[in-house]
């Protein structure tokens, strides 16, 4: 089978498609032929940490076709369509099959592309997971989301308006149009309009990639607010660590979420999207021979929504 492959040694990009070994299911495995997968942050800032995966290839959201399953396998028979997030079992989606445990996927609605269900898992779940878990999104409470134009915003905007808060976003002003259309109550361009300084109070903010002081977060928080960092680097994730506790005292709390993928919340959320009430908004799609430039489009910080690598 063809697969993108990290090999640092390569003189041109680290990501290269190869050919290698087709992977046999072992018995409480699926073999998926892969249609769609999403990029994602953690597969660019795995790199950057030398998080590699043991068989060498990123990608976690995948969506295809059940090819083969092994003996122990029960919820999937051949031919079903699946989708779900692999990282937690080694990575393997930049490929045109992987084999994953069944446990780890969930079934596709027929009436969704395969391209819209690879960008649902990590991102959607994340959101999710930040605004109720973490959270405690509650209706009419007022909430931020700073980095609203990303895989992670693009669903939480739509979510905060699904559990029905009312919504400020920010993001560049090449995404404002697409976040006020997802449901959002107002939309602040970060470049022309400093919202830190609005007088305005959140009941809940969702620091996505933390672009900001910790002590701005917390000076924008009512009595009783919650602020949760979500993604961002190594530096930004450390600092909200270390500090975040210290934070914490009083009424107002700051929390910092690792997500988790969830089958019940992949699930709930691919529920919403067949009933069109979430959209995942796609930026870009790239062949599989192209992943390297999709990861390095990614990587940049520029993207709308998610970028899809087309498989099949």
């Amino acid at each position: 089978m063809k697969a993108v492959v990290y090999d640092k040694k390569n003189s041109g990009s680290a990501l290269t498609l190869r050919e290698i070994e087709k992977p046999i299911p072992a018995d409480d495995e699926v073999l998926v032929k892969i249609h769609a997968v999403s990029v994602n942050a953690a597969d660019y800032r795995s790199m950057k940490m030398g998080i590699i995966p043991k068989r060498k290839i990123f990608g976690s959201d995948i969506a295809g076709r059940v090819e083969a399953v092994g003996k122990n396998v029960t919820q999937f028979t051949v031919g079903d369509e699946v989708f779900g997030d692999i990282s937690a079992v080694g990575f393997g989606g930049f490929a045109e099959y992987a084999a994953v445990p069944e446990t780890v996927l969930a079934l596709k609605p027929l009436g969704v592309a395969f391209d819209t269900a690879a960008a649902i898992p990590m991102s959607a779940v994340t959101a999710l997971q930040a605004l109720r878990d973490k959270g405690h999104i509650q209706p009419g409470q007022k909430v931020l989301i700073c980095g609203a134009g990303g895989g992670v915003g693009t669903f939480s905007v739509q979510l905060a308006k699904y559990f029905g808060a009312e919504i400020t976003a920010v993001c560049g002003a090449d995404n404002v149009k697409i976040v006020e259309s997802l449901g959002a109550d107002y939309v602040i361009n970060y470049k022309e309009n400093d919202f830190t300084q609005s007088g305005r109070l959140y009941d809940l903010i969702l620091a996505i990639n933390g672009n900001y002081p910790l002590f701005t977060y917390k000076r924008l928080l009512s009595a009783n607010g919650i602020c949760v960092m979500v993604g961002g680097s190594l530096s930004q994730v450390f600092k909200f660590l270390l500090f975040g506790a210290f934070l914490s005292t009083g009424s107002k709390k700051m929390y910092t979420l690792a997500a988790k993928p969830n089958k019940r919340d992949l699930e709930f959320v691919m529920e919403l999207v067949a009933d069109g009430q979430v959209k995942p908004v796609i930026d870009r799609h790239y062949p599989l021979h192209q992943t390297a430039e999709a990861v390095r489009y990614l990587s940049s910080g520029h993207a709308l929504g998610k970028v899809i690598i087309e498989v099949a």
